[in-house]
């Protein structure tokens, strides 16, 4: 059975913490594009919640608008693949007339 990293998965615990004491990316701006990245590549239909919210702990760690250009084409593409793997809620059907 594959680890949970090689399927993208993000902890819970990981989303709670503090943009502040978030890790080591908070020291590198590097170090955030590079999760970015991995974030981008490795998320999954299960797990794209989790990878979006972790994405945008990881942004608000990135001081430069320069890296946060950079970052930008990261999460437009992690916000598209949520766009095509979050269900679309159904049309609710109008009632009928009784004649």
């Amino acid at each position: 059975m594959p680890k949970d990293d090689a399927l993208g998965f993000v902890a819970l615990s990981s989303l709670k913490k503090k943009p502040a004491a978030a890790g080591p990316a908070d020291a590198d701006p590097a170090a955030a594009l590079a999760d970015l990245r991995r974030i981008y590549f490795k998320t999954t239909k299960q797990t794209i919640e989790h990878d979006f919210a972790h994405a945008i702990t990881l942004l608000k760690t990135i001081a430069s608008e320069e890296d946060r250009q950079k970052a930008s084409v990261f999460m437009e593409g992690i916000n598209e693949l949520r766009k095509e793997w979050t269900p679309k809620p159904k049309p609710a059907q109008k009632p009928q007339k009784k004649r």
